[in-house]
């Protein structure tokens, strides 16, 4: 008796639901609109939340062994102080009440009314999506200055950057800003996320000079082999995966069909990218290479971000196969021609793709684009737009740099350096057991020589 009068409540209960759901022409309701998306918007903000485990298996599979702990410390607190600092002022100074087109005055601490938005979802839900791409941008940074920075200097520069640097360049593009007035389209933030960070890892590359051994004497560049390209492979994948959330979620509607075609063109981008540097490197360098086909991908990623919404699938594709073409060819530029030692690529990936896939909106918009018969209108504003955030983030950083460099220090010790950063700034490391060490702990190398000199 029991079980079947509980077997009728499930069933009504069931019955009931089209109803509650659906108002009386067939469209879902407001509440319920409501709950579906929030709970997009929620399981966005998780997947590039995951993506911090993406950057982190990248950076830390491009660098050497000796400095795998260090790179995991960064990636967790760079999110970490990031979330911070970005509830309590970048968040604010992003969206607040606008001031002149330059700035947001309202909403510190998360206090006060945020109605000028005009959400569809709980502000909560909103904040911690931002929150996560904020984190992103800090984490970009980190592989263009690994294995040479201090500690307490990369916490210093990621707070900042969370801080001011990243909200200012948010305020202006998604935050009611001059630039989405005048009709900027970065609809998931291959400018306002990547480019801010690839423009900051390139002037953080350069204060901070090359790794020991990476040029030789004649100023050529030298190979510093990553210790695990597996690691690097399977960062790429999550990043890969995660930006399934990043792209798509910026509609902050799960009810906004578009995400479909939002995910189509987000993965015919990295794949047309990831192919075409494949063949690239198979004709100049005799065979395919692994690490550059890997960044690839990425770059494709960032290339296709800016425009997800506003291309086609074709469009995508030829997004993806540039992009393809700025990484091969960015990567080259950034080592052997300004002499830059960027161990994960950051600059190429999200500085030049980022402001590559940006302009091409301007081309390739179905809606605006020139060759869309739009005109040459988008794609001077997108250039406009290009230009102003690289100027103020190259400018806003080096003041950044020069002042942590003058202060606390930028670099670590020749010594830390050539021991690596785990045991120098963390008194640890990734895998003590790839050395060799006598009983009382003392290290005496690897392979042969190390056996010999512990027997």
């Amino acid at each position: 008796m029991k079980k079947s009068l509980v077997t009728l409540i499930i069933v009504f209960v069931l019955l009931m639901i089209p109803s509650f759901a659906f108002a009386e022409d067939g469209e879902i309701n407001a509440t319920t609109a409501m709950v579906i998306n929030t709970m997009w918007v929620l399981v966005a903000a998780f997947l590039v939340f995951f993506m911090q485990a993406g950057f982190a298996m990248v950076e830390a599979g491009f660098t050497r062994a000796k400095n795998a702990s260090n790179i995991i410390m960064k990636n967790l607190m760079d999110f970490s102080i990031g979330s911070l600092a970005f509830f309590a002022f970048g968040f604010a100074i992003m969206f607040g009440v606008d001031k002149a087109g330059l700035i947001g005055t309202s909403g510190f601490f998360m206090m006060g009314s945020m109605e000028h938005l005009g959400l569809g979802i709980p502000i909560e839900a909103f904040v911690i999506f931002q929150t996560v791409f904020a984190a992103t941008t800090a984490t970009i940074v980190s592989g263009a200055m690994a294995e040479r920075t201090k500690f307490i200097s990369y916490i210093i520069y990621s707070a900042v950057l969370s801080l001011i640097i990243y909200p200012v360049v948010g305020h202006w593009i998604w935050g009611g800003g001059w630039l989405s007035k005048m009709g900027f389209i970065d609809f998931a933030g291959s400018t306002v996320v990547h480019s801010v960070g690839g423009w900051a890892a390139l002037v953080g590359a350069t204060i901070i000079g090359p790794r020991i051994g990476k040029f030789a004497k004649n100023g050529k560049p030298v190979a510093i082999p990553g210790h695990s390209i597996t690691l690097g492979a399977l960062g790429v994948f999550i990043l890969w995966f995660g930006w399934f959330g990043f792209n798509p979620g910026s509609t902050l509607a799960g009810t906004d069909l578009s995400i479909a075609r939002i995910a189509m063109t987000t993965n015919l981008s990295a794949a047309a990218a990831a192919s075409v540097v494949m063949v690239i490197t198979w004709i100049r360098y005799k065979k395919p290479d692994v690490s550059m086909t890997l960044n690839g991908a990425l770059g494709g990623l960032v290339g296709i971000t800016a425009g997800c919404a506003e291309v086609d699938m074709f469009g995508a594709i030829i997004i993806g196969l540039i992009a393809g073409f700025v990484i091969v060819f960015g990567v080259e530029f950034i080592e052997k021609v300004l002499k830059v030692d960027d161990p994960v690529g950051a600059v190429s990936v999200h500085g030049l793709c980022g402001a590559t896939g940006t302009l091409l909106v301007g081309l390739l918009s179905t809606n605006t684009g020139l060759l869309y018969g739009g005109g040459l209108s988008q794609l001077g504003i997108q250039a406009l737009g290009v230009g102003a955030v690289a100027i103020w983030t190259l400018a806003t950083t080096f003041i950044l740099f020069k002042v942590i460099k003058a202060t606390v220090g930028l670099r670590v010790t020749k010594e830390e350096e050539m021991v690596g950063l785990d045991i120098g700034e963390h008194g640890t490391e990734a895998y003590a057991d790839f050395n060799m060490r006598t009983n009382d702990g003392m290290y005496v190398g690897t392979g042969s020589e190390g056996i010999s000199k512990v027997l």
